[in-house]
Parts: C-alpha cells; structure tokens; sequence
C-alpha cells in the first residue's frame, strides 16, 4: 500500500481538483467551493494506459486541495460503461495516494458536451479540440458537482 504524502496537508482551503478519467488522456481541472466555479488545468497523457502519478502528484502538491472530483461514466440504465470499472479504480488510487476524500460525480455526456461548446462556441480545429476537451470535460464534472454541494448546504 502506498503512504499518504507527508509533504500533503489538510490546508483548510475550499480548493478541488477535478478529473476526466480515459484510458489516454486525464483531463483536470480546478476550482473552489466559496466561490462555486471550475476552471479548466490541464490534459495530461496516459502513457500506455496509466495515469501520470509524477504530474498528478506535482498538481495536488501545487494546488493543495481539500478534496478530489472525478467523472464516472455510466450507461443511461445505470450499468457500467466498458471504462467504468478503470474510473473507479482512479478514484481508488487517488485516495489511497493521496489521502484525501474522493467524490464521484456522474459525467453523462460531459467529453460531448465539451466537443460541441469547443467546436460551436470557439470554432477550434479538431487537432486543437483533442487537446483541450478532457480539461473542459473535467471543467464541467467539478462545476457540476460544486453546483451540487452548494445547493445540498444551503438545504442543510
């Protein structure tokens, strides 16, 4: 089992980072609840399918969140997806790794939806589009979820 980072501290930020998980690309992004919006990192390779625990780790030492999103595909029917089984084995990792709370966020249609914002609303090409999707992907599964938790607290 992997230790927890002692460099890694609970800061007592709102700070969250949010991933697209696929099998090639992990898009991230990052935000914050106080102010309840996302904002788009980065889109990191998966070097033959396994994510890039350097670059995920430096972004977790840099940002310091309090917490970590990721997008979980499902079919409309609730069953597992093909990639579902490898997103849930992110979450997994991630928690072990890195010791902070992992929250999964239903993802439907989120890469599409970025495609068609990307390619309707900006008019990228699509070399420009592959690059740059995963992050907005992952943009609008931490927006969604902080958008979930602010109307879960102001219920409470």
């Amino acid at each position: 089992m992997v230790r927890p980072d002692p460099l890694l501290r609970h800061t007592g930020n709102d700070t969250y980072l949010g991933f697209d998980f696929g099998n090639k690309k992990i898009g991230i992004a990052v935000g914050q609840s106080t102010t309840a919006t996302a904002s788009s990192l980065l889109t990191l390779r998966s070097p033959n399918q396994n994510p890039d625990w350097h670059k995920i780790t430096a972004l977790v030492r840099e940002w310091q969140p309090c917490g970590l999103v990721v997008g979980i595909s499902r079919q409309a029917d609730g069953q597992d997806n093909p990639i579902t089984p490898r997103m849930l084995k992110f979450c997994r990792q991630l928690e072990g790794r890195f010791n902070l709370p992992v929250y999964q966020q239903d993802e439907a249609l989120t890469t599409f939806e970025a495609k068609q914002m990307l390619f309707d609303e900006v008019n990228l090409s699509a070399g420009k589009l592959w690059e740059v999707q995963d992050q907005l992907a992952a943009q609008l599964i931490l927006q969604s979820w902080l958008n979930d938790n602010r109307l879960k607290n102001n219920h409470d």
